[in-house]
């Protein structure tokens, strides 16, 4: 069977388990790109003549080409995924990723905002017009809730309550945040002005955030809210002021604050907290220190 046909029916298969449009066009993307390696390459068009191999060979040849191991990783992940797919339909009987080997990453260390960061971008957007008044509710929404960027454009009014708000994430998740009262108040003044900056125009989106022209913000549009905010809060060089950075903060202050580890991988949607894990990486030795000394046992007899 060709290769681009099982690529159809797996496409399909991800929307029906509401993958994330981000994720299904990664998919689509990366597996055109080994298509074309292997037709280039082999003269492979069907997905019966694909080989362990020829898998091993694409890897080698990416390594060697200076790609990074996160990037080679995220496509091993893909291809192991698609080659799943044809087997439980039956077009194959091995994939042949399997014996492909992941990638050693090296940990990272993402370096996040601090307090003081976080206290000059919630001021950048001190107007009443509606889009200031917007932009700052999105930040203070990003910092307090950790919500993705997706789950933020994509967010209904109807799922926003008095006390906590419904997120539905990654495969259509649903989780509860709470709706601290600090947050519920900049959101007062953006409904208030939402309203009333849309009053007498037809809007047909329910979605809580909208663009000037009532139209659902997209993740690029968010991407440059929190950059602006980072450059005119003068955030430090080495901090990435992006949407992800402000969902890190939110981690790691949560843990400061002695949330415990269980809750917080709830809060973010995270499936194991393997992936919650991650981001105890960026915390400094005095954050750990200063938690282990209110969590003592003494002084907690």
């Amino acid at each position: 069977m060709k290769l681009t046909n099982v690529l159809k029916e797996f496409i399909f298969d991800c929307e029906v388990k509401h993958y994330s449009p981000k994720t299904i066009k990664g998919y689509r993307n990366n597996s055109l790109y080994l298509f074309h390696y292997l037709e280039e390459r082999y003269g492979i068009t069907d997905i019966e003549d694909v080989t362990a191999k020829q898998m091993k060979e694409l890897f080698k040849f990416l390594w060697a080409n200076g790609r990074k191991i996160t990037y080679t990783n995220g496509l091993l992940k893909c291809y192991r995924a698609f080659f799943k797919y044809a087997c439980n339909e039956e077009y194959i009987t091995v994939n042949p990723c399997l014996k492909v080997p992941w990638g050693k990453e090296e940990k990272t260390i993402i370096k996040t905002y601090c307090n003081a960061d976080i206290y000059k971008m919630l001021e950048v957007y001190d107007g009443r017009d509606y889009i200031s008044v917007r932009n700052k509710a999105i930040i203070a929404m990003l910092i307090d809730t950790g919500i993705r960027n997706t789950e933020l454009c994509t967010l209904e009014k109807s799922n926003v309550f008095d006390k906590m708000i419904r997120i539905f994430g990654k495969g259509y998740k649903e989780r509860e945040v709470g709706k601290s009262p600090y947050l519920a108040k900049i959101l007062m003044k953006y409904e208030m002005t939402r309203e009333g900056y849309f009053k007498y125009k037809n809007i047909p989106y329910t979605n809580y955030f909208l663009s000037k022209s009532g139209k659902p913000l997209t993740v690029e549009a968010v991407e440059r809210i929190v950059a602006k905010a980072g450059k005119l809060a003068n955030v430090e060089a080495s901090v990435r002021c992006s949407p992800h950075t402000l969902r890190h903060y939110f981690a790691q202050a949560q843990l400061r604050n002695n949330l415990d580890f269980y809750s917080l991988s709830r809060l973010m949607g995270h499936e194991n907290i393997k992936i919650t894990q991650r981001y105890l990486q960026g915390m400094q030795d005095k954050d750990i220190v200063s938690r282990s000394i209110s969590s003592s046992p003494l002084m907690n007899l």
